[in-house]
C-alpha cells in the first residue's frame, strides 16, 4: 500500500488548526456568554437600582441627621453645663461680695474659655448687675431679654436655653448665694458663633439645616435662608401629599419623635426633608438633603455598563493594579506598624535600632553615646490624670526631646513604655550633663500644650559607644543597668556604665543564686543590739538584726544583699526568717523560765504589695505561742510616704495591734519627716536617727530634740535614741528623760548567745552598783 505522505501530513497540520480553532471559539463564545449575562443581570439590576439608592439615601439621611441631632444637643447640654459650673463658682467664691472689677475680669475670661459672645448677671428686677463686656455696653434690649419665660425660669432654679431677635441663642442659670436664688446668670451665643452648629458637616456639604421651635419660628439658621424660604411656599401651597406630610410631622415632632419625607422645590428639585427633636425645649431640627445625593450618577449608569462591556478585558488590568495598590498599601501600613510609635508619631525601637545600625555601625561613625530618661512613677500620672492625658504627656516630651536633637549630627530618640532613648553625638560627661539639663528644663516649662504642670524626675543613664559593632539593645541594656546600680544619685545627675557594673552585677547573681540554700542551711544569722533604759541602764529590750555568714563566702554585710533582696521581692522572706528565728528565741527563753523583752523586727516596705501579709507573722507567732506585745514591727519612714498606700498602712497598724504586736517609726529625722506622721499613724515608739545627735553642741539641735522627746510623752509614745556613742550624748538624753537608748555606747549587735552573755553581765553590773548604794 502506497501512501502519500505530503498529503498526510498537510491534513495533519489542517485537523491541528481546526482543533485550535474550535477551542478559541469555544473560548471567546464563552466570553461572550459570560458578558451576555453580565449584560442581563447589569441591566435588570439598574432597573431597580434607583429605587434601592432612594431607600439607602432616605436611610442614610436619617442615620446622619439622627447623629447631627445627637451632637446639637450635646452641645447645648453641655453650654448649659458650663454655664452652672460658671454660676456655682460665682456664687460659691463670693466673687460678688468682693470687687465687681474681679467679678468682670472673672466672667470676662470664662466667655473667652467657653466661646460665649457675653455673660451678664441680673437681679431679680431685671437690671444687669455686671457683664463680661468691658465697656458695659449690650447690643440687645435688656427689658426685652428679661421678659423672655426661658430666662424668668431660672429664677426658679431652671436651666434654660432662649431666643431673641436676629439669632441670638441665651442660656440663663440660677447662681445660688447662702441657699438662695439672687441672681441669673445669663450666656449670650451671637448668630455667627452658632451657625456653626448646624453648619453642614455632612452629605459633602450638600444639605441645609436650621432650628425651629413648636410654632415653626426660626430659632437658628444658616446663612444661606433660601432653602427655608421656598420650603415655607412649598407648604404653603403645597399639594395634598405633602400637606398630609407636614401635618404627620407635626403630629410627630409633638410626641417626641423624627421623621423624614420627600418633596419637590419650587425649582423642581426632589429633596428630603428629616425632622428631629432636639429634646431642647420645644426646639426641633430641620435637614433638606437632595433626594439623589447617592443616586446623582444613575443615568449615567446604563451608558458606562455597555462601555464596560466592551472593556471587559480592560476589567483583568484594573484588577492587577488595584491588588498592587492593595499590596503596597499594605505594605505601607505595615512599615508604618513596625516602626512608628503610636503615641508620639515618631520611631519606635524597632526604627531606632535599624536608624542606629544604617548610621552609626555601617558608617563606623564614632563619638556617639545613648542615653537613657526614665520617668519615675510615671504610673501616678495615668492613675492621676488617666490613659489619655498620660499618652499626651509622653508625645509632649517625644517633641520637646526632638528639638533638642541635632540633625547635622545625625542625632535620633525613641520612646519606649515610659522610657526615652537618646542617640546622641556626644561624649564629654560634662556636655551631656548639660544638654539633659536643658531638656529636662524645657519640659518642665511646658510650653505649647495643654499638658498639666506635673513636675516629673528624671532617672538619667548612658552608656558610651567606644565599639560600633555593638548592637543597640545591649546598648540600652547597659543605659538602665548604669541607672539600676545607681540608685537615687541617677534621679540627681546621669549615671554612666562601666565595666565596675557588671562586676557588680555578676556578684548580685552570684548572691542571689546563695539566696535558697542559705535561707535552708541557716547561714543567715539573728544579732541583737540591746536598748537600754535611760534612767535605770538595765536593759529594756532588743532589736533584730541579720548577719549572712556564708560558708565559703564568710561575711557578707547587708548592705550587700539587703539592697538585692529587696530588689528582686526576696526580703519578704528574709524578714519571715528573722522574725521566726526571733521567735524561737524568746520560745526557748520562756521553756527556761527567763525573762522576756520587747524585741523589734524590721519590716520592709515590699510587703504592702501583698495582701493580708500579717497572716503569715501571725501564724508563725501563735506557733510558738508567744504573750502579746512582746514583738515589734520596725517600719521606716520611707514606707509612711508611700502617699498611694496611707490607707492601707493605717489599717495594717490596727491589724499589728489587734494580733497583739507593737509598731515602731524607725529612722525618723533621717529623711523628710512630717510631724504629720505622727498624728496620721497609731505608732508606739519613736525612733530617733543618729542624725540628731551627732552635733550635740548644737543648742538647735538639742531644742529640737527635747521638743520630740516632750512631744512623744504628750502622744503617750515611747522614744528610743539611736546611733548613741559617746557619754555627752547620753547624758544629754538623760537629761531630757529619753526613755530607751540603742548604740555602741552599751554594746554593739550581738550573736544571740552572746547577747545573752551580755545581758547577764549587764544585770550583774547593776546588783553590784545597787549593794554598794545601799551599803
Amino acid at each position: 500500500m502506497i501512501v502519500n505522505t505530503k498529503k498526510m501530513k498537510t491534513a495533519k497540520k489542517y485537523l491541528k488548526y481546526g482543533n485550535a480553532l474550535v477551542r478559541n471559539i469555544w473560548k471567546i463564545g464563552v466570553l461572550i456568554g459570560i458578558t451576555i449575562v453580565i449584560m442581563f443581570f447589569s441591566v435588570w439590576n439598574a432597573v431597580d437600582l434607583k429605587d434601592v439608592l432612594n431607600s439607602s439615601t432616605r436611610s442614610y439621611v436619617t442615620d446622619i441627621t439622627r447623629q447631627m441631632t445627637d451632637t446639637i444637643s450635646d452641645t447645648i447640654k453641655y453650654k448649659k453645663a458650663d454655664m452652672v459650673n460658671v454660676a456655682d463658682s460665682i456664687g460659691q467664691v463670693g466673687l460678688l461680695m468682693d470687687d465687681l472689677g474681679e467679678t468682670a475680669d472673672f466672667m470676662g475670661r470664662k466667655a473667652k474659655i467657653l466661646e460665649f459672645d457675653e455673660l451678664i448677671l441680673f437681679n431679680s428686677k431685671g437690671d444687669y448687675v455686671i457683664s463680661s463686656n468691658t465697656d458695659g455696653e449690650l447690643d440687645f434690649d435688656i427689658d426685652e431679654l428679661f421678659k423672655i419665660p426661658g430666662i424668668q425660669m431660672s429664677f426658679q432654679g431652671i436651666t434654660g436655653t432662649s431666643f431673641l431677635g436676629d439669632n441670638d441663642l441665651f442660656y440663663s442659670t440660677p447662681v445660688w448665694e447662702n441657699g438662695k436664688i439672687s441672681k441669673i446668670l445669663v450666656g449670650v451665643r451671637s448668630k455667627e458663633n452658632m451657625q456653626s452648629i448646624i453648619t453642614a458637616k455632612s452629605f459633602n456639604g450638600k444639605c441645609f439645616s436650621c432650628i425651629v421651635d413648636g410654632d415653626s419660628q426660626m430659632v437658628l439658621v444658616p446663612t444661606d435662608l433660601k432653602p427655608f424660604s421656598q420650603l415655607e411656599d412649598i407648604f404653603e401651597e403645597g399639594s395634598d401629599e405633602i400637606k398630609a406630610d407636614i401635618l404627620e410631622m407635626k403630629k410627630n415632632i409633638s410626641c417626641g419623635k423624627a421623621g423624614i419625607f420627600k418633596f419637590i422645590s419650587i425649582n423642581g428639585e426632589v429633596n428630603f426633608l428629616s425632622y428631629n427633636p432636639l429634646n431642647v425645649n420645644d426646639w426641633v431640627l430641620l435637614t433638606i438633603v437632595p433626594a439623589n445625593l447617592i443616586s446623582a450618577g444613575s443615568d449615567r449608569y446604563i451608558l458606562r455598563l455597555f462601555l464596560l462591556i466592551g472593556g471587559v478585558f480592560a476589567v483583568f488590568l484594573v484588577f492587577w493594579l488595584v491588588l498592587y495598590r492593595i499590596d503596597r498599601k499594605n505594605r505601607k501600613q505595615l512599615m508604618k506598624t513596625a516602626f512608628e510609635d503610636p503615641i508620639t508619631g515618631g520611631m519606635n525601637n524597632n526604627a531606632f535600632r535599624k536608624k542606629y545600625r544604617e548610621t552609626v555601625m555601617e558608617q563606623s561613625l564614632s563619638g556617639y553615646t545613648v542615653v537613657l530618661l526614665d520617668i519615675k512613677s510615671f504610673r501616678l500620672i495615668n492613675e492621676k490624670f488617666g490613659l489619655e492625658v498620660g499618652n499626651q504627656m509622653l508625645h509632649y516630651i517625644y517633641e520637646v526631646i526632638k528639638r533638642h536633637l541635632k540633625k547635622e549630627k545625625n542625632e535620633f530618640a525613641t520612646r519606649t513604655t515610659d522610657n526615652f532613648f537618646l542617640c546622641i553625638r556626644e561624649q564629654d560627661p560634662n556636655v551631656i550633663q548639660n544638654r539633659l539639663n536643658e531638656i529636662i528644663d524645657d519640659i518642665h516649662t511646658f510650653r505649647g500644650t495643654d499638658c498639666p504642670q506635673y513636675r516629673m524626675i528624671f532617672k538619667q543613664g548612658a552608656c558610651l559607644i567606644e565599639d560600633q559593632s555593638i548592637d543597640m539593645l545591649a546598648l540600652q541594656d547597659r543605659a538602665h543597668m548604669a541607672i539600676q546600680k545607681h540608685g537615687a544619685a541617677a534621679e540627681q545627675n546621669c549615671v554612666f556604665y562601666d565595666e565596675s557594673i557588671v562586676e557588680k552585677i555578676r556578684k548580685e547573681q552570684e548572691l542571689d543564686g546563695l539566696f535558697e540554700e542559705s535561707l535552708k542551711n541557716h547561714d543567715f544569722e539573728v544579732y541583737l543590739q540591746p536598748k537600754v533604759r535611760a534612767e535605770s541602764g538595765k536593759l529594756a529590750g532588743a532589736e533584730a538584726l541579720i548577719r549572712w555568714k556564708h560558708p565559703r563566702k564568710g561575711m557578707i554585710f547587708p548592705d550587700e544583699f539587703i539592697p538585692l533582696f529587696e530588689g528582686n521581692g526576696k526580703i519578704c522572706r528574709l524578714d519571715l526568717y528573722v522574725f521566726e528565728e526571733v521567735c524561737k528565741m524568746l520560745n526557748r527563753r520562756k521553756a527556761k523560765g527567763k525573762p522576756l523583752y520587747p524585741v523589734s523586727v524590721n519590716l520592709s516596705r515590699y510587703h504592702y504589695y501583698h495582701e493580708d501579709f500579717l497572716e503569715d507573722f501571725q501564724a508563725i507567732y501563735q506557733q510558738y505561742d508567744l504573750p502579746a506585745n512582746i514583738i515589734e514591727f520596725e517600719l521606716t519612714e520611707s514606707i509612711f510616704m508611700e502617699g498611694d498606700q496611707i490607707t492601707t498602712i493605717k489599717e495594717s497598724i490596727d491589724q499589728m495591734h489587734q494580733m497583739g504586736f507593737l509598731c515602731s517609726l524607725d529612722d525618723f529625722g533621717a529623711g523628710f519627716s512630717s510631724l504629720g506622721l505622727l498624728k496620721e499613724f497609731d505608732v508606739d515608739t519613736l525612733k530617733l536617727d543618729r542624725v540628731f545627735f551627732l552635733d550635740m553642741s548644737s543648742k538647735k539641735a538639742r531644742d529640737i530634740v527635747e521638743s520630740l522627746i516632750n512631744l512623744a510623752k504628750t502622744l503617750h509614745v515611747k522614744t528610743v535614741a539611736e546611733g548613741i556613742e559617746i557619754p555627752e550624748q547620753l547624758e544629754y538624753l538623760n537629761s531630757i528623760h529619753c526613755d530607751e537608748i540603742q548604740g555602741y555606747i552599751f554594746s554593739k549587735p550581738l550573736p544571740i548567745p552572746e547577747f545573752e552573755e551580755w545581758e547577764v553581765q549587764n544585770e550583774q553590773r547593776h546588783s553590784n552598783v545597787k549593794r554598794l548604794y545601799i551599803n
